[in-house]
């Protein structure tokens, strides 16, 4: 781990101009799916190149990902497998919806048919795993946490992030009217539409916060299923970072927590400056 800051590429990529650029794009979402997924893949490589890099003290070559096994947890159509692919990676998605995998109509190369709360993945098998804005629609989301712990080496990087449901994105194409209730917002949708939300409340979208992710991240940790080296907003420029630090604040403002963990690594004594500086809401744990 580099000592003085464990998160100093991403510190670094995380600007202004980054999160204006993805908000930008997210407004492709629906209307061209390829563009905005295609900008986002990019992110994320660059993302995990970054982490891999640093936090698992990794010597990669200008941000590619040679030869690591990258595991996406709830892949969709695969639009991340191409950049990828160019990074080097030997990149597998797991997703447990046919439909959902075909949408695109992208050739399935690398993906399994799998549910992420029972990954089709041997213990220890994978370098990176990641999972992006899909636990919000699981029912057991920390199960599925525990299993990408599971398939991760030892000292491979586990990066769990997801959409927070008191932020503005949290009711995903109900808009804002999540804010009066989530089934309350499903009917309205259905009632303007003639069709209910893809994302239907209480079935495939559900009510997490970052108070939940942090508690259960706190409990991984406590089991020695990982270290917990940062909970991030993830779109967020770097100077906002510390907002995971106040409770309510960051249920709003946050929009996407991400979780960052070295798998399955003993515990180590480093210095103050490479423990966990963004994932407190209250006393430190009891390690340190």
């Amino acid at each position: 781990m580099t000592e003085a800051d464990p998160l100093a590429r991403l510190r670094r990529r995380a600007t202004w101009r980054r999160a204006a650029h993805l908000l930008a794009e997210f407004r492709y979402e629906q209307p061209d799916p390829a563009r905005f997924y295609t900008a986002l893949a990019r992110d994320t490589a660059d993302l995990l190149a970054d982490l891999y890099g640093d936090v698992c003290d990794r010597d990669l070559n200008g941000g590619d990902l040679e030869g690591t096994i990258v595991l996406d947890v709830g892949g969709g159509p695969g639009y991340f497998a191409d950049e990828f692919a160019r990074r080097g990676a030997h990149y597998y998605s797991v997703e447990p919806d046919p439909s959902e995998m075909h949408a695109a109509g992208l050739p399935q190369r690398s993906s399994v048919r799998g549910s992420g709360t029972a990954l089709p993945f041997a213990t220890d098998s994978v370098d990176i795993c990641f999972s992006s804005n899909v636990a919000e629609h699981i029912a057991a989301p920390w199960r599925m946490g525990e299993e990408m712990l599971r398939v991760t080496r030892p000292g491979g990087l586990v990066v769990y992030s997801y959409t927070l449901w008191y932020g503005p994105f949290g009711g995903h194409e109900m808009g804002l009217t999540h804010y009066l209730g989530g089934a309350r917002a499903a009917r309205w949708y259905t009632r303007r539409h003639g069709h209910p939300p893809k994302n239907l409340y209480g079935t495939s979208l559900f009510a997490l916060t970052a108070t939940d992710g942090l508690r259960w991240a706190r409990r991984a940790e406590a089991a020695g299923a990982g270290r917990l080296v940062a909970a991030l907003p993830r779109y967020l420029p770097a100077r906002l970072w510390p907002i995971m630090r106040i409770p309510l604040l960051r249920e709003v403002l946050g929009s996407n927590l991400m979780l960052v963990f070295v798998a399955a690594e003993p515990p180590v004594r480093h210095s103050s400056a490479g423990r966990c500086r963004w994932w407190c809401d209250g006393p430190r744990s009891r390690r340190e």
